[in-house]
């Protein structure tokens, strides 16, 4: 063969250029070097090393970025909570009716929460880590102390909408189907009942200075309860509530706004103090993708206030993560995902915010530059419910893969 210049070249048969030599002392250049891979047959150099075939691209979805997994239960888990105190025991329930207390750092079952008859779906430790409630669809509810391993209360309810902890004494809050929030002192069992219209009481929360707790109602209501009193503080209803059933709550660290969340696509701002809306938030028109319904709103799936900038984060059923300003009140990122948000959570003392998504996977995102930090896999179904730890360096999840797990979240600038 003589070396007359490329054009010269001839190719007999199936014979393959698997180099092609430059005699010419140069530097290839980009060009040079592309030129050069437009004749490899990459269907057989190598037996097609370095390219991922679809067993290659399956293994990889399924790779399991936990530390540990956590599969006592036999059906889907809908709920993870964290110990406050020292954030070393979890507490899950699931759909096999079971709730488990384990440690988190060997997965080492502590004890099983017996004797609910359907599924788990409320499971929390109280604010001094010594006891935990597991309450069931059905509406049984039941208090152990985490010492002892014993049962030391528990109570039959209508259907249980919610279970939440008062956040500094041994007082166990639930929202019920038929309208009620119940208030119970554990484990004397002292009880009071804060009626409201027949209509499911979805969402509830205890505000930090443990003297109010705000609910959100199926009919689009917001109520401010005071607890010690027994009455409603504020009612935010018709134009000034949501335009559809409550779908969550969160208050911010001083307890003096509320960010509700609703199936109209639409997050509402409340000063507390007043009982007035500061603030609506929604993305666009509000319509989910590929929605063909016209009144089948972007529902908004959770809310947040990040503690140390003035940012709230809403999560929607499309898969969008708003951050918004709080003191413009002006969007200020869109952080998309491919499948719906469930969950969101911001860390305690940073500006990250973390999701769990319907596609199983765990992010994180900076709030300020509205970057995915890190992305977490290893579920094969979705997260349905997740926790962070006080440092927010680990997160637990529940999924509908029947398994809890646990992350390492690694950041660069830890």
């Amino acid at each position: 063969m003589d070396n007359t210049g490329e054009n010269s070249l001839e190719l007999h048969g199936d014979e393959e250029i698997i180099e092609v030599i430059d005699l010419n002392n140069m530097e290839p250049g980009p060009d040079d070097l592309a030129d050069g891979l437009e004749d490899v047959d990459f269907e057989d150099a190598g037996n097609g090393e370095g390219w991922e075939t679809e067993d290659e691209m399956e293994a990889e979805a399924e790779q399991d970025d936990s530390e540990l997994t956590f599969s006592k239960h036999t059906g889907s888990v809908f709920c993870v909570s964290l110990d406050p105190v020292t954030n070393s025991l979890a507490i899950t329930g699931g759909e096999d009716d079971k709730a488990y207390v384990w440690r988190v750092s060997d997965g080492e079952v502590l004890f099983e929460c017996t004797g609910h008859k359907d599924s788990v779906t409320c499971a929390a430790f109280s604010h001094d880590s010594s006891l935990v409630v597991s309450g069931d669809m059905s509406g049984t509810l039941k208090v152990w102390k985490v010492e002892t391993k014993e049962e030391i209360w528990s109570f039959e309810l209508g259907d249980l909408a919610w279970v939440e902890w008062h956040p500094c004494a041994p007082v166990l809050l639930a929202g019920t189907d038929d309208g009620n929030m119940w208030m119970w002192k554990i484990p004397a069992g002292d009880c009071k009942t804060f009626q409201s219209p027949a209509c499911q009481a979805t969402s509830g929360k205890v505000l930090p200075d443990g003297k109010r707790a705000v609910v959100g109602y199926e009919d689009g209501t917001v109520r401010l309860w005071d607890l010690k009193q027994g009455n409603a503080v504020h009612v935010i209803k018709g134009q000034d509530g949501h335009q559809g059933a409550l779908t969550c709550l969160a208050c911010n660290k001083d307890g003096s706004l509320v960010l509700t969340g609703s199936v109209d696509g639409c997050a509402k701002l409340i000063n507390v103090a007043t009982g007035k809306v500061v603030g609506v938030f929604s993305v666009q028109d509000g319509k989910a993708k590929g929605a063909k319904d016209e009144d089948e709103s972007n529902s908004v799936e959770s809310v947040g206030f990040c503690n140390i900038l003035p940012l709230i984060a809403v999560a929607y059923l499309d898969g969008t993560l708003a951050i918004y300003d709080l003191s413009t009140q002006t969007l200020r990122h869109r952080c998309q995902h491919e499948t719906g948000i469930v969950r969101l959570h911001w860390e305690e003392s940073s500006s990250v915010v973390s999701t769990c998504s319907l596609d199983g996977a765990l992010r994180l995102w900076d709030a300020r530059s509205g970057n995915m930090v890190s992305e977490y896999g290893g579920h094969t179904a979705e997260i349905l419910d997740f926790t962070l730890n006080r440092e927010g360096s680990l997160a637990i999840t529940a999924s509908g893969d029947n398994h809890a797990k646990v992350f390492c979240l690694q950041r660069p600038d830890r």
